[in-house]
């Protein structure tokens, strides 16, 4: 009797094939999808400049934005002698007819024997029952800072009294919140560490009136350092934080439950230099992200005098569309993205420590 080879390991070769095949055709046809949905956008340069003259101040650092009304934005940075001075303290800078207001100096940081201590990365926030708030850290170093508070009922005309948030929260630690339909602010946090493979991201909940937190944690290969997440909402509802790392790429995580729980966290194949990023969501559901697209070296600054713009459909696959800076040393970094109620998108980010530089640029 001749053998019946095709209920046998030829079958099973065959249905492999058949569906390595398949599964090739499948990716193969949605990456052409998404690279043709992508070939046709473009971005206009509509806006570059600084915010205040150069020589304002010895070094500035982190800055922070937000859209009051339309066409008027507020600015935030940290500056002084250098980072980490006694001196530092968080400014603020309105813009609205077309130029920025002189620098305003909003907080200071002192500890609690009412010695001056600096202060660190400002982030504007305003919640949906329109008041404004300003986090920021003091404390001798990042390791050691802790967070604090204000807010403004008048777009930033006058601040209350500093607040300093409950032990073990820091607030968003250098990226914008999101808030949910339900009220709950996601404030994408970090924790440093001497030892940067144990730097940690994680996220914290809180209320419009800042008054209740929750901290959740998020999983990491015990060789991975990460920090200063971005988030991101999907259509769909979905959460995604994108992070900072010292691994050459940043690295992702995902919520289905609202911030509640977080998948562990994984590599992208964008690279990261040891430097800031930041991401948001555009109203026609494609995602924007600002980051240095060089590869780490042996110090902490390489990388840092090339910042690009990219997007994406899925904030998983990236598409560069604008280069902010490709100098050949300089460093441009810690950018702060937006997109303003008339869909143009807003950047600010530190310009070699001596300013604060403001892009804006229009979708086509």
């Amino acid at each position: 009797m001749q053998k019946n080879t095709y209920g046998g390991r030829s079958a099973e070769r065959y249905f492999v094939i058949y569906s390595i095949v398949i599964l090739s055709l499948f990716i193969g046809n949605n990456m052409r999808l998404y690279s043709q949905s992508l070939k046709d956008y473009k971005v206009t340069l509509v806006k570059d400049t600084t915010i205040f003259p150069l020589g304002t101040f010895k070094a500035c650092h982190a800055s922070t934005i937000v859209e009051l009304s339309p066409g008027k934005f507020i600015s935030s940075w940290f500056a002084g002698s250098y980072e980490g001075a006694k001196d530092v303290a968080i400014w603020t800078s309105v813009f609205e007819n077309g130029n920025w207001s002189l620098p305003v100096k909003v907080a200071s940081g002192s500890d609690s024997l009412g010695d001056p201590m600096p202060c660190w990365n400002p982030v504007l926030y305003k919640t949906k029952r329109n008041t404004l708030l300003l986090f920021y850290k003091v404390g001798p170093n990042p390791r050691e800072w802790w967070g604090m508070v204000i807010k403004s009922f008048d777009d930033g005309k006058n601040w209350t009294k500093p607040q300093m948030l409950p032990k073990g929260f820091l607030g968003p630690i250098k990226n914008k919140p999101l808030q949910l339909s339900n009220g709950n602010i996601l404030c994408p946090s970090s924790v440093e560490s001497m030892d940067t493979k144990k730097w940690t991201a994680h996220l914290e909940i809180t209320n419009e009136d800042v008054s209740s937190w929750k901290k959740v944690s998020i999983q990491a290969d015990s060789m991975v350092g990460v920090i200063q997440p971005s988030i991101l909402q999907h259509p769909d509802g979905k959460l995604q934080m994108l992070c900072r790392s010292r691994q050459n790429v940043i690295y992702q995580t995902w919520s289905t439950d609202n911030g509640q729980s977080w998948s562990k966290l994984d590599s992208t194949s964008v690279p990261n230099p040891n430097s800031g990023i930041d991401a948001a969501r555009l109203d026609n559901d494609k995602f924007v992200l600002v980051y240095n697209p060089l590869l780490q070296g042996k110090d902490w600054f390489y990388g840092r005098n090339v910042l690009n713009v990219a997007v994406s459909n899925n904030g998983v696959d990236w598409m560069d569309v604008y280069q902010l800076e490709n100098q050949k040393e300089g460093e441009f970094s810690y950018p702060a993205v937006i997109q303003a109620s008339d869909g143009s998108i807003h950047i600010t980010y530190t310009y070699n420590r001596k300013n604060i530089k403001y892009v804006v640029l229009k979708q086509e």
